[in-house]
């Protein structure tokens, strides 16, 4: 018996070209397996084969688990405190082993085992293919198209396999069986029974990765792409940067008479390429970012990560593009939500915003319409600033002199105090959230801000309604609404 595992695992060894360990691991799978169609119970069994004898040794095995964290699976763990009466210094996470009576090689039956091995032997082949072809660090793969499969294409490299799903190829792009075909590496799927390598010609990084291999200054770090987005098949914009003052980054991406943008045009089914020169002031960035639109003026807000920007009718259709594709890439390449609008739209916005702090000045410092609206002509946005800048830079406007500033200040900052004790009130009012798994106070702060002070509030809620009162994507705020209304199903249950 003894012999004869020693030699079969050198054949195999041999035929298969895998290392020994690959193959004594794999004849343990197998005995362990046949071990354990002894038990009726779902046995935790381990089989140790000595590497020079070729003699083996089974074991039943329980984990060894915290008491307070109880049995979970009863038939393969023990308690720590019952598991110290039979190992006084055993630890959680270590095991308590039974030995069991040698399986018969024979009885397990030749063919099946032949085969647990063999299977056992093709993954771990399949497993060194994948790790060389990491090793090689490869972003972007070429290979043949080598079939179709439910609309996906199996693309053959020469050393592995690779799949481009239907959804990661660009539209209206027409791949057959024997085509030539590129593609950006976007994951790996170890789970996978077939190909483990997900490919894709839609991403953002493909594009970036065809301009790294047509431009070498990329390469030799005079220039970089900073950011890029794409409507795949359509149009692309990218972000360049010289770190070289005598290189023109966008010149450079384009090429003699185009010939390198060209070039990753054909690769993407002529799809235009826009390139952009990125900036370190968002501003300026999202400006040249909507190109070819010119911009009048642009207003920043940091909070909520957006701008409003200003174009004449004339640049109108260019900055939104055909269904929106120009600002939408540009949010896209800048990261910033950029809202387009004329000089008509701005003014109005401008007025309503004007019109809303006018009427919180008049309202919370108890004062007439010219008074806040010299505040407002000064430059102050909000309470805060009345109460705690400088108290200067109130004393040197005309129209108020020293009492009218102290009382002024005074007002502000017991407006303020009420609205903090109004909030922390709100806040202990709305405990309750805090119970949702994600939901941070600084969330359960907006959500009070809104009366929604419990998880039934909550949960009545819609999706927008949620992601207008905190921010939120659909996707988290659809979520948070789930989970309050888990209870409810609970309750039916």
């Amino acid at each position: 018996m003894s012999r004869e595992i020693l030699l079969l695992v050198d054949a195999l060894a041999r035929e298969k070209n895998v290392e020994r360990e690959v193959v004594f691991g794999a004849l343990e799978s197998a005995l362990a397996s046949a071990m354990k169609k002894r038990f009726k119970e779902d046995a935790d069994i381990r089989v140790s084969i000595d590497r020079q004898t070729g003699e083996h040794e089974g074991f039943r095995r329980w984990l060894v688990v915290p008491d307070e964290a109880g049995l979970q699976e009863p038939d393969r763990q023990e308690l720590l405190s019952d598991a110290r009466e039979l190992v006084p210094d055993i630890e959680v996470g270590e095991y308590i082993e039974e030995p069991l009576e040698p399986e018969e090689f024979g009885r397990i039956g030749a063919q099946a085992a032949k085969q647990a091995i063999l299977q056992k032997i093709r993954d771990a082949e399949r497993e060194q293919v994948l790790n060389d072809f990491l090793e090689r660090g490869e972003t972007i793969v070429s290979g043949t198209v080598k079939r179709m499969d439910k609309g996906d294409a199996i693309i053959d490299t020469g050393k592995i396999e690779c799949r481009l799903p239907r959804s990661e190829m660009i539209p209206r792009e027409n791949i057959r069986v024997g085509d030539r075909i590129r593609a950006w590496v976007a994951r790996i799927d170890h789970a996978a029974r077939g190909q483990q390598v997900i490919l894709s010609r839609t991403a953002p990084e493909f594009i970036r990765e065809l301009f790294e291999n047509e431009v070498p200054e990329i390469e030799q770090g005079l220039l970089e792409i900073k950011a890029a987005a794409r409507d795949p098949g359509v149009r692309a914009k990218i972000a360049v940067v010289a770190y070289d003052k005598r290189i023109d980054p966008i010149g450079t991406c384009v090429g003699m008479r185009g010939s390198r943008v060209t070039a990753v045009r054909n690769e993407l089914g002529g799809e235009q390429v826009d390139i952009v020169l990125w900036a370190e002031d968002p501003a300026e960035f999202v400006i040249g970012a909507l190109a070819p639109a010119h911009v009048e003026s642009i207003v920043v807000d940091e909070d909520k990560r957006s701008m409003d920007v200003v174009v004449d009718a004339e640049n109108l259709p260019k900055a939104i593009g055909a269904r929106g594709q120009n600002v939408r890439l540009a949010s896209e390449l800048t990261g910033w939500q950029i809202n387009i609008m004329t000089p008509e739209e701005s003014q109005n916005r401008q007025e309503e915003e004007r019109a809303a702090l006018r009427q919180t000045f008049i309202e919370r410092l108890d004062v007439d319409e010219e008074v806040a609206d010299i505040l407002i002509d000064e430059g102050f946005t909000g309470l805060e600033e009345v109460a705690y800048v400088p108290i200067q830079e109130l004393l040197d406007i005309e129209a108020f002199d020293e009492e009218t500033v102290n009382e002024l200040r005074t007002r502000a900052r017991n407006a303020l105090l009420t609205e903090a004790i109004a909030q922390e009130e709100r806040m202990s009012a709305a405990q309750d959230l805090l119970e949702i798994e994600g939901l941070t106070p600084e969330l359960v702060a907006k959500l009070a801000e809104n009366d929604i002070l419990d998880i039934d509030a909550l949960a009545e809620l819609s999706t927008d309604e949620l992601s207008e009162m905190t921010g939120l994507s659909e996707e988290e705020a659809s979520d948070f609404i789930m989970k309050a209304r888990a209870h409810w199903f609970d309750d039916e249950a």
